[in-house]
């Protein structure tokens, strides 16, 4: 695997799960982590990756700002502004969690 990180299904549920709850930035550099790695035997995710990784910056994580920067170095404009977008339709659809993560 050559230090590659692997997440099981379960850690990969639980981090949805969090994230379903209520979105904190942890959580969020989590899911970021998972779809960077080999995501369930299909290999890393960029996109999927990038999106979380934004979501996570939004929400104050510095690890998220400085792994989204990496991956944006290595993916196609076409693939970021396909990540930004999906980013955006999350938040529009999960601002509520995001207001009350942040006011607890």
């Amino acid at each position: 695997m050559g230090g590659i990180m692997a997440f099981t299904d379960v850690e990969v549920k639980e981090a949805r799960e969090a994230v379903i709850a209520k979105a904190e930035a942890a959580d969020l550099f989590r899911l970021g982590l998972i779809y960077s790695t080999d995501h369930e035997d299909r290999g890393p995710d960029m996109i999927e990756a990038h999106k979380w990784f934004n979501l996570a910056a939004l929400l104050g994580s510095e690890p998220a700002q400085a792994y989204r920067s990496e991956l944006t170095m290595e993916m196609s404009s076409d693939d970021v502004t396909l990540a930004q977008r999906a980013a955006r339709g999350w938040l529009a659809e999960n601002r509520k969690k995001i207001v009350t993560a942040n006011a607890a």
